[in-house]
């Protein structure tokens, strides 16, 4: 265990039934929903298991992204946003580790694609100013977390320049949403 995970082992013990209302969740945002969907899966983990060490944060991995794969989308899709959630951070909301705007792509992403280096990606900056993919890190001590990618395909693309901020995103896709997915992984430390 590194040392800054040894130093933060009694936080995250003192707050590990401190979790956020699910409710609160990006998918609950009621510009967002839509009765169609899209399965979403990974080559590296299935619905409800471990996320690979590679596909996390730091301490853990060294934030890869893993490989997507999605079933076809809907007729007219133009952009595609994906968000990775944490549903069980110690706050008052579930936490925004990753948004990303892109073009349509038909199947899926290769594992490490999402990066800030290929023009095709436009992150938003989460709650530490990261606009990169930000893969899974519990608080150490703190339990099991589920990490929550959610896809959304659009019938526009997105300019996140024009987005204040991660709570800005509903009302900027509200109206947009064709169809929606998520594939849920798990990490413990």
């Amino acid at each position: 265990m590194h040392p800054v995970e040894v130093l933060l082992l009694p936080v995250g013990r003192l707050l590990r039934n401190r979790r956020p209302d699910e409710a609160a969740s990006i998918a609950n945002a009621p510009g967002l929903a839509t009765e169609n969907r899209i399965t979403l899966t990974s080559p590296a983990f299935r619905d409800g298991q471990v996320v690979p060490a590679k596909h996390c944060g730091q301490f853990i991995g060294d934030d890869t992204s893993p490989a997507l794969a999605w079933s076809p989308l809907p007729e007219g899709t133009k952009g595609l946003v994906l968000v990775l959630e944490d549903l069980d951070v110690p706050t008052a909301a579930p936490g925004i580790h990753t948004i990303a705007a892109f073009p349509a792509v038909d199947g899926g992403l290769a594992e490490g694609a999402l990066t800030p280096d290929d023009p095709r990606f436009h992150f938003l900056p989460n709650r530490r100013g990261q606009a990169k993919y930000a893969g899974p890190r519990p608080l150490p001590g703190h339990g099991t977390h589920r990490y929550r990618f959610h896809l959304y395909a659009l019938d526009t693309d997105i300019d996140f320049t024009k987005v204040a901020d991660m709570q800005a995103v509903p009302a900027a896709l509200a109206g947009h949403v064709l169809a929606s997915g998520t594939l849920t992984g798990t990490r413990t430390s």
